[in-house]
């Protein structure tokens, strides 16, 4: 029995903190529908797009990929408010269709020009980080690059938090998502408020392309694989929920390294799927929902 216990300490170990990568990429898809009432299909891609402008900051300047964030999180922030402002913005309050339509059409134009710069080649974010483990003993042993993945995580879950709670801006767009109508008597511009909110997502979006660009290989399309992966972290933890978006993470990277481990790597996606399916039959609103 103890053995089993010892057996099960590395796969568990692997499996949250590969869950707090997995709720990092869902967090931004999460706030959107939560503040907008509004499914970014691009988001996976904006993800991927993140990955890229890190890689060519690090063409420039022999930094860190952590330290691009400090370019990358500005740049991918001042598109997603552009592409609210601009583009979603008008197809507010006009039926479901029009904005998945639009948000569907950026996801294709930013694939075409990731493939048409970059190639179609591998990359990665290579770094020091990368290939280093954590000896805990003769039974366990982390993989630095997914500890660095769950401290930033939990580092942006919780200034998001406290963002939201502390900060006017912050508890102006809870007032848009709240009651449009109130906030827009109070003299909020909601349309200006949800550009803000979407550039706070790309903002954090920024930080998963990051982290998944250190831990992954990625390609130009690769953007929808990693918004599947959103998909299934907000449905098991709540559309619209910060906290419940991270835990979500959590079950869904426990449950496929788990798979992987019992049944083989090529059980891996599929056992995170049937958690998705047991939530949605049992609790479609999602375990840790708002309300």
């Amino acid at each position: 029995m103890l053995s089993f216990l010892n057996e099960l300490k590395a796969p568990i170990t692997n499996g949250l903190l590969l869950g707090g990568l997995y709720g990092i990429i869902g967090i931004g898809l999460s706030m959107i529908f939560g503040i907008v009432r509004m499914v970014n299909l691009a988001h996976g891609d904006l993800v991927i797009l993140a990955s890229y402008l890190s890689l060519v900051t690090m063409t420039f300047f022999p930094i860190s990929p952590l330290l691009t964030l400090i370019v990358v999180i500005p740049v991918m922030a001042l598109i997603g408010f552009i592409v609210q402002y601009c583009l979603l913005n008008r197809v507010l309050g006009k039926g479901m269709n029009p904005p998945l339509l639009v948000a569907f059409g950026l996801s294709i134009i930013l694939q075409n020009l990731l493939l048409l710069v970059f190639t179609p080649d591998a990359r990665t974010l290579m770094t020091s980080i990368s290939v280093k483990t954590i000896s805990l003993g003769s039974f366990l042993n982390i993989p630095l690059v997914y500890l660095v993945d769950f401290i930033v995580s939990l580092i942006t879950i919780a200034l998001l938090s406290r963002f939201f709670n502390r900060t006017y801006m912050g508890k102006a767009i809870r007032a848009a998502s709240d009651d449009e109508g109130a906030a827009q008597l109070m003299g909020i511009n909601t349309r200006t408020i949800y550009s803000f909110a979407m550039g706070i997502a790309t903002g954090t979006a920024a930080i998963a392309g990051v982290l998944v660009g250190m831990t992954f290989t990625f390609y130009p399309h690769t953007g929808p694989e990693y918004l599947i992966i959103a998909f299934g972290v907000v449905i098991v933890g709540g559309l619209g929920s910060l906290l419940g978006t991270f835990l979500g993470g959590l079950i869904l990277g426990l449950a496929q390294i788990l798979g992987a481990h019992f049944l083989g790597a090529g059980f891996q996606l599929l056992c995170g799927y049937l958690i998705l399916l047991i939530v949605l039959t049992f609790k479609p609103t999602g375990l840790f929902a708002k309300g």
